[in-house]
């Protein structure tokens, strides 16, 4: 089983969504993957749709026993998850 890192991008927004699906779709289908890393190292702003995005996924996820943590994340960013109580669904480092 091996960790797979989703690169997010400067702007986590709805316009965001379609990369977004596509992008996890392809690594919960792959059998092989038993944690996903969501890179948050170049984040400066999200929104309510993205933290709507990361709950649908966190669940998805979930259901094919692959954990997901946040990692990079800073100001504003970090501010907003911690906020939104995502140290509860994720792991943030």
């Amino acid at each position: 089983m091996s960790e797979r890192a989703l690169q997010i991008p400067e702007r986590f927004d709805f316009s965001y969504h379609k990369d977004f699906t596509e992008q996890y779709q392809t690594i919960l289908n792959d059998g092989t993957v038993s944690e996903i890393a969501l890179d948050f190292s170049k984040v400066g702003y999200l929104d309510s749709s993205a933290l709507g995005m990361m709950v649908l996924f966190q669940k998805k996820a979930k259901s094919k026993n692959i954990s997901v943590r946040i990692r990079g994340a800073r100001d504003s960013a970090k501010e907003i998850l911690q906020i939104a109580n995502f140290d509860r669904l994720f792991d943030i480092s």
